[in-house]
Order: C-alpha cells, then sequence, then structure tokens
C-alpha cells in the first residue's frame, strides 16, 4: 500500500510542474522587480521565505543573526550543511557520516541529538519530520539545492518555535526567477561521486514558475571488510515552484504560490564505527558487520502561500503545509553472546560495550579483548548471534499559520508589529522488525527474520497551537523588540506488544495488547526583548533577555526543558570592515536528554532523561575585511570564532543517556571553542578561496573518560573558479586538504572519522 501511495504523488508531482509551467509565459522587463514597481514592498514572494524580516538586514535585528549568502554558498559549492554552518559563531555539530545527510546541529549548546533541540524550518516551514511528537531530524533537505540560509538567536528566535533555547535555522530553496532564464551545473569527483544540480523558470507580469533537479550519487569514502558493497548515497530531488499574482502597482496586491518537493534517498550509513586501535590503523575501514547497513527514505512537501498586501502597511499571510517522510535504516544493532538465534529470545548487547570492552583492555561477558576483536574482524567459530534491525517509521506533520506585518507611528515612535498562530499535528509511526544473523565465512547470513514490531512498536503523536506578538519599536537611534510567544501542545504514545506475526497486514496490531500509553499537556508563555542602540552610524550595541523553552516528552518523570537566555554585544560596520561580537549565558533548569537510536546507549528510542541545572556562558566573534577594498582584484578575509563552557550545575543519577555527571562536568558534545578562517583571491576571472576549520575536543559522555573524548582538528578545504564568460564558469574545490583523520565522534558504537580528501571538478552554465 506504500508504494502505492509514493508512486501517486510521483505522478501527481510531474503532471502539476507540466500543468503549471504552461500557464506563464510573458517575460518582465528585467530580473528583480518588475519595473512597473518602484517599491520592494511589492517584491512577491519575500514575506513567505525569510524569518529575519522582509527591509531587514542581520545588522538591524534586535538580537544575534546572520544569513549565509547565495554568493557565499557558492564560493565553495558545497553539499554539507555541517560546512556551510561552521562559519556561523554559536553553531556546532557533531560528525558522523561526512556528508551531512543528518546532521547533529546545536546552537548556543543545545543537545545536539539529531539537530532535535532547534527549530529548523525550509521557506519558513517546520521541516523535521514530527517536530513536537518526534523531532530528530532524520530527514533534512538536500544542502545543495539550498540558496541562502538564515540563523536567528536570541530573543527574535522567539517568533519561531517551539525551540526557542538555542535558536532556528531556515534553508531558503531556490526562487522562481524574474526573467526567464535556467542554471545547471555537473561535477565529478573522488569515491565516483557526481552531482547535477539544474533550475529552469519564467516570469510574467501576473506569475511565474520553476522546475528544479538535484541528483547526488557516492560510492563512499570507506571500505568495508571482505565486501565490495558501496558506503555513499544515491539521492534525487525535485522541486517545483509556480506564482499567481495581481498587478504588482495594485492598491490591493495579492498572490498565491504552491510548492512541491519530492525526494529519495538509498544511502549506504553504519550506525557501527571502530575501536581506537582500529581507527588509528585505517581511519576508513568499516568491519564487515555493517555490510547490510544502508537506509532508504521518501519526502514529499505541498505548501500553498498567501499573501494580501494593503499599501505599504499591513501584510497577512497565509501558509498551508504538509510533509511526509517515510524511512527504513537496516542497520546491525548489537550481538547476543549466548548464542540465540531466535530473534524473540535476543538478549541484545550494545555494540558500543563491545567497543568500549576492547578500548578498555577489559571483558565482557567473559569475553576477552582478543575474542571481542575476533568478533568484529569477522571470526566464524567466536560464539554470538547478531541483531539487524529493520528502523522502519512512518512521519506525517501538516498545519496552518496566519501572519499579520502592521507597520504605523504612534508620535515619535516607528512600529513593525508582526504576530502569527499556527496550528500544527504531526506524528511518528514506528513497526520495526529484529532479525538474527551468524558470521560465515566472514559474511553475515541471516538465521530469523523475526517477529514484526518485535523492535518497536508504537505511535506518538501531537497537536499544538502557536501564537506570538513581536513588536519592533524604533525611536530614533533605540530600538526595542517586546514580543511574547504561547505554546498549547497535547501530545500521546502509545506502545504495543512487541512480536507481531509478520504476515499479518500492520493495522491489525490495533488488536494487540497495549504495552502502555499516556497523554500530557503543555501550555507555556514565552516572553522576550531586545535592544539596538546605534552607537555611532558604524557602531551598534545589541541585548536581549528571553525564556528558552523545548517542546515536552511523554517519558514519565521527565521536567519541562527550559531556561533563561541572556544576551550582549556590539555590531560594527563601515564597509570595509564588519564585526559582531556577542557574550551570552544561557542558564538552563533541566536539560533534557532524548533517547534515539543515534545515542549509542542502552534505552529505548523515545524515552527521556533528566538532565537538572545546566550552565552554558559562551562568546561569539564574527569578523569581515576586505584588504584592498576598490581595486581591480580583492583579499576578502572572514573569521568566525566561539567560545563555550556548557556544564552541569549538579549531580544527576547515573541514566543510560548522560551516564555517571557530577557538577562541573562537561555538557556532551559542546566544544569549548572553535574557529572557521576564511581567505580569497578575486581577480578578474579567477576566484580563489581557502578556509581552515579548527574544532576542539569533545567530550562525549559527562564523565569524560579517557576513550570518552574526540580528537581536536585542523581541517583544510580549498575551491578555485574560473569564468569563461558571463554564461559559464569551471571550478575545483578540495576537501580535507591535509587529510585531516581525526577522530570526530563517538556515537553511536565507535570512533567515526573526518572525510577523506576529496577533489571535485565541475562547471556551471547559466542562461
Amino acid at each position: 500500500m506504500r508504494h502505492q501511495q509514493k508512486s501517486g504523488f510521483h505522478n501527481n508531482f510531474m503532471l502539476a510542474a507540466l500543468l503549471f509551467s504552461g500557464l506563464f509565459f510573458s517575460p518582465v522587463t528585467e530580473a528583480g522587480c518588475p519595473q512597473e514597481s518602484t517599491e520592494n514592498a511589492y517584491c512577491p514572494k519575500s514575506e513567505f521565505i525569510t524569518i529575519i524580516g522582509t527591509r531587514l538586514t542581520p545588522e538591524q535585528v534586535t538580537g544575534a543573526a546572520q544569513v549565509i549568502s547565495p554568493e557565499e554558498l557558492q564560493r565553495f559549492n558545497q553539499t554539507d550543511i555541517a560546512r556551510v554552518l561552521r562559519k556561523v559563531p554559536g553553531v556546532s555539530m557533531q560528525s558522523e557520516d561526512g556528508y551531512g545527510l543528518r546532521p547533529n546541529i546545536s546552537i548556543r549548546g543545545t543537545t545536539t541529538e539529531r539537530s532535535s533541540r532547534i527549530t529548523l524550518l525550509e521557506d519558513n516551514v517546520l521541516i523535521a519530520p514530527a517536530p513536537y511528537a518526534a523531532p530528530s531530524a532524520y530527514y533534512f533537505p538536500t544542502t545543495g539545492r539550498i540558496n541562502s540560509v538564515e540563523i536567528l538567536k536570541g530573543p527574535s528566535a522567539i517568533t519561531q518555535g517551539p525551540y526557542t533555547i538555542g535558536g532556528a535555522i531556515n534553508l531558503v530553496s531556490t526562487q522562481i526567477p524574474w526573467e526567464r532564464s535556467g542554471s545547471t551545473s555537473f561535477e565529478v569527483g573522488s569515491d565516483s561521486t557526481w552531482r547535477f544540480h539544474g533550475w529552469y523558470g519564467d516570469s510574467s507580469a501576473r506569475g511565474g514558475w520553476m522546475l528544479e533537479t538535484h541528483q547526488w550519487r557516492s560510492d563512499g569514502y570507506q571500505d568495508i571488510d571482505r565486501s565490495a558493497a558501496g558506503t555513499g548515497l544515491d539521492k534525487k530531488d525535485y522541486l517545483f515552484k509556480a506564482r499567481i499574482n495581481s498587478a504588482v502597482d495594485s492598491n490591493y496586491y495579492q498572490q498565491l504560490d504552491i510548492k512541491l518537493q519530492y525526494s529519495d534517498e538509498f544511502s549506504q550509513q553504519s550506525y557501527l564505527g571502530l575501536t581506537d586501535p582500529d581507527f588509528r590503523a585505517d581511519p576508513f575501514r568499516r568491519y564487515g558487520l555493517s555490510e547490510l547497513d544502508a537506509m532508504t527514505n521518501e519526502h514529499e512537501q505541498v505548501q500553498l502561500d498567501y499573501l494580501f498586501k494593503l499599501n505599504h502597511a499591513l501584510s497577512l499571510t497565509a501558509t498551508l503545509y504538509t510533509n511526509r517522510f517515510e524511512r527504513n535504516w537496516f542497520k546491525t544493532e548489537g550481538i547476543d553472546f549466548n548464542g540465540s538465534p531466535n530473534a524473540q529470545e535476543f538478549e541484545r548487547q550494545s555494540w558500543n560495550d563491545v567497543v568500549t570492552a576492547i578500548n578498555s583492555g577489559v571483558s565482557l561477558q567473559g569475553l576477552s579483548p582478543a575474542m571481542l576483536q575476533s568478533i568484529l574482524d569477522g571470526a566464524d567459530t567466536m560464539p554470538g548471534s547478531i541483531q539487524l534491525r529493520n528502523n522502519d517509521r512512518e512521519y506525517f506533520s501538516r498545519g496552518i499559520q496566519l501572519g499579520m506585518l502592521y507597520e504605523f507611528d504612534t508620535g515619535d515612535a516607528s512600529h513593525s508589529l508582526k504576530a502569527g498562530i499556527r496550528y500544527h499535528e504531526d506524528e511518528e509511526d514506528r513497526l520495526q522488525l529484529n532479525s538474527t544473523y551468524h558470521q560465515e565465512n566472514g559474511r553475515l547470513q541471516l538465521d530469523d527474520l523475526g517477529m514484526l514490531g518485535n523492535a518497536g512498536n508504537g505511535v506518538q503523536d501531537a497537536q499544538a497551537w502557536a501564537f506570538y506578538v513581536y513588536d519592533r519599536i524604533e525611536f530614533g537611534r533605540l530600538t526595542l523588540a517586546p514580543g511574547i510567544r504561547y505554546e498549547s501542545i497535547d501530545q500521546s504514545r502509545t506502545r504495543w506488544e512487541t512480536g507481531i506475526d509478520k504476515t499479518l497486514d500492520p493495522a491489525s496490531r490495533a488488536d494487540a495488547n497495549i504495552r502502555d500509553s499516556r497523554e500530557n499537556n503543555t501550555d507555556v508563555w514565552i516572553p522576550g526583548i531586545g535592544l539596538l542602540y546605534e552607537l555611532t552610524d558604524d557602531l551598534n550595541l545589541i541585548a536581549g533577555v528571553h525564556k528558552g523553552f523545548t517542546a515536552p516528552t511523554n517519558a514519565p518523570g521527565v521536567e519541562e526543558e527550559s531556561s533563561v537566555n541572556y544576551e550582549l554585544g556590539l555590531r560594527f560596520d563601515n564597509g570595509q570592515l564588519s564585526l559582531d561580537a556577542v557574550a551570552f549565558y544561557n542558564d538552563y533548569n533541566n536539560l533534557l536528554g532524548r533517547c534515539t537510536s543515534s545515542s549509542g546507549t542502552d534505552c529505548e528510542a523515545g524515552d527521556a532523561f533528566n538532565g537538572d541545572a545546566v550552565s552554558i556562558p559562551g562568546l561569539e566573534f564574527m569578523l569581515a575585511y576586505d584588504f584592498v577594498p576598490g581595486r581591480d582584484w580583492s583579499l576578502p578575509f572572514s573569521l568566525s570564532y566561539t567560545w563555550m563552557d556548557a556544564t552541569f550545575d549538579s549531580d544527576i543519577a547515573s541514566t543510560e543517556f548522560f551516564g555517571d555527571v557530577s557538577a562541573g562536568d562537561p555538557v556532551p558534545y559542546i566544544p569549548r571553542q572553535q574557529l572557521l578562517a576564511q581567505l580569497g583571491f578575486e581577480h578578474g576571472q579567477w576566484a580563489t578561496y581557502l578556509s581552515a576549520n579548527y574544532l576542539g575536543k569533545v567530550c562525549t559522555v559527562g564523565s569524560c573518560g579517557e576513550f570518552q573524548q574526540t580528537d581536536s582538528s585542523l581541517t583544510f578545504d580549498l575551491a578555485s573558479h574560473f569564468a569563461v564568460n558571463a554564461n559559464i564558469e569551471l571550478y575545483g574545490l578540495i576537501e580535507n586538504l591535509t587529510q585531516e583523520n581525526a577522530i570526530q565522534g563517538r556515537h553511536p558504537y565507535g570512533a567515526r572519522p573526518n572525510k577523506d580528501r576529496s577533489v571535485t571538478l565541475g562547471f556551471k552554465f547559466q542562461f
């Protein structure tokens, strides 16, 4: 039944694209706003895609904010969101696959697990598979097709939710062009990697359309023992947009946009890493136990946007959206040293325990480190039945959001009043399967397929109302921005007994015994205020305080995650030099740990754990400078630096998630220091850019023992461009120029490397 749904959506996608693309053919007079419009306020689309504001630059926001522009993204043409976000201070990542397929993003010390503690959006719409019920972002938009990125931190982030502690990231997709035009780029590189990205569109005075595709394939940079299987990916992405609008000089301007997106992915990724000795010998090795590990997924999105403008003072917007995401990550999960082949009788020992025992030189379940190592190496005679899991899940999220922007004056004060309301519902449906295998001649052989649901059988869903009011008030050199957000969240979770007969239709599980069921309701007010004061024409002071909040969990005995966040900073910009320096302090009442498969811990996915009070002081610094402005060549330089000291304030009992924690222990995967420096040389048809990224070592658990840390690293990337003419460009990219092979992560099960050095050559044709 699911396969029929997939093919139906794909056919409807292509039909809608063909129908809409035939509606608009009269070109506008120039790229940008149509000629008859003299005000940017009438440019279609701007209200839909931005979370910063239609007339505001990041420098004018009353809080920390950054935009990564299309020009900046095109310097390195990178497809890994982790590499893209390195230039944003306060943002940190836990590396996993080297491609950024399922990133672990943190803002100002939030938990990194699958980016589940930040508000992720695409074109101002929540994009995580189930943002309230199951926020772990196993789906992430294809970075290679993204046009720009917005990041909001501080009190201004309360306009986005429900995650306001760290902030929000909005990925802006390719926009409908203002004249008939298109772009294609094709590149090939190391590890049999190739990528194609193309779009074509047109506009008339009363509408426009665009078609886009992104195709990406790689064999991967790792090698699996005794196997020719790849370790890369094959991802296809399609996007269609259309717009109908009234005349741009209408007193009552109206605009309707439709967006259809579809993607599918096959990636041969694994949770199984390496022991430290094996990593030092060959960081790009993968154990034969992971030969069958692979993720398949599909994502579909439909988004409708409506805009109404009354002159230049009042704008009203309405957005209707629906997302469906279906995934199955088939991967090695653990071992049963008793050797039982019966999937229902399996007693799981995590691979993390095996790797830790070998690293520490201790026995596990009566087996010496050498015997444990032989299992990883593929020995046939060693005891043990091996578990592989079908992590099969289906998600949906849908909702409607209404927005208003009203600009008016009261005395000497100018107001930009924003308000919004959103109804949202989402769901995660798990029906997972454990199977058992043994090794024979170093290869996995199936013993028992298992019974449907024996690896997890449950549904969790959420319905949420959100409302905010935010007023930007300008008094001469002073700007105040008070705001408040309200979230009302109803959640429920039902888990059924495992072990349903695999021949039954999944719907029949409703007749099985319910193992547990619970509901949870949360109502919360989230206030904040930001301040911007123009000390001089070039220098601004910013300050703010706001409440931080995280959507709750249904786990019993777990308290709400909340904080009070403060920031104070300076911004300077004189045209040649710009810099931001912001100090922040996040004071958590309770830090939550949410168990996922990627946690690498022996806990049930979906459960949560209290981390109690946590303090995170930090400093963000960002600088951009052109050494030789006004000449026919230039040397642009940028620097981004972050310092954070994320520590627990109290002793907490041992949990499967945080481990044994004492006051003063570090919060896992939050680096104390990170830095990115970029230097470019631009002259005529040539442009070359070099980046250097330093990442300090991090602790992977609070206790931070000998094998519970990553390595510090310094990674260089080099890109070069040559413009053959106005339409054709050749480019090259070398990532990890010096082959920095430090341990970048240890979750879920063992040491994980930085992506190996890779070389890419490509060309771009614009027409």
